[in-house]
């Protein structure tokens, strides 16, 4: 049996119990599911959650939420420190509650990292005969369900469509360039009617959505990696004055970008 076959078996073996692991195995794993729901908080760097329609960002100080029998890997950017998982089992959610169908990300608070730091010694089922350790995992399973209300709402929707995959690719690759839909129609030899059709057909976003927001994200990853200015971030995201930048990023991330790097790098 190979590594990865054997630690998917042995989150999965027991449905009733909490599994704990703090590994990078998770960053070598193709696309998965489990049969628990998972949370995910990459120590010292940033991350991606990939699913089979969607990529999240996963920027520092937040945790990767996958509801249990949702396919995803994840893939971390950055050399990280650590990852930490803990799986929950799936009956412990209320049956009402977003946690429990959808992925997503969520901010850490201090009170839920030190709890997860205090776990970095059990690499291990746990189930209800080791009370405490149960008990204390109930609590942080309580505190989850208590953060995890609205997510960061930067997601990136894919598609199989290869015509689109090489748009997408050159859109990562030159985002400080002017990306309008005729400039990017003209480099893939086609008009623009036709690549915004491209998009309306296999997207739920337009490719002016789709720029932004790679834009927002190529941001988000130089606010917390590097020590450039924002004007200067904003020039290297593609926008051409930093007003415009501060203004598209507040109303995507809800935050601006001096509070996003504040608050991710405490």
């Amino acid at each position: 049996m190979s590594v990865i076959d054997s630690f998917i078996k042995d989150v999965n073996r027991n449905e009733d119990v909490f599994y704990v692991l703090h590994s990078k195995i998770e960053e070598k794993l193709p696309m998965h599911s489990h049969n628990k729901h998972q949370m995910c908080y990459v120590e010292g760097g940033v991350a991606f959650l990939n699913t089979p329609d969607k990529s999240y960002f996963l920027p520092a100080r937040h945790f990767l939420w996958i509801p249990a029998g949702i396919e995803h890997n994840v893939v971390s950017r950055t050399s990280v420190k650590m990852v930490h998982n803990i799986y929950f089992p799936r009956n412990l959610f209320p049956e009402d509650h977003q946690v429990r169908e959808r992925e997503g990300i969520y901010p850490v608070t201090n009170l839920l990292m030190e709890m997860i730091y205090y776990t970095v010694n059990w690499q291990e089922e746990i189930g209800k005969d080791s009370v405490f350790k149960y008990e204390f995992l109930i609590a942080l399973k309580n505190i989850v369900l208590d953060v995890s209300t609205t997510p960061l709402p930067v997601v990136l929707p894919t598609t199989k469509n290869e015509n689109l995959r090489r748009v997408f690719k050159y859109i990562h690759q030159n985002i400080d360039q002017p990306l309008n839909l005729d400039y990017v129609a003209e480099k893939f030899g086609c008009s623009s009617r036709t690549l915004s059709r491209l998009f309306q057909k296999n997207m739920d976003i337009s490719f002016l959505q789709y720029v932004k927001l790679v834009r927002i994200i190529k941001s988000m990853e130089q606010l917390l990696q590097t020590d450039l200015s924002i004007s200067e971030i904003a020039y290297k995201s593609g926008y051409n004055s930093l007003s415009a930048f501060s203004y598209t990023f507040q109303q995507v991330v809800h935050k601006s970008p001096a509070e996003f790097r504040k608050q991710s790098l405490l």
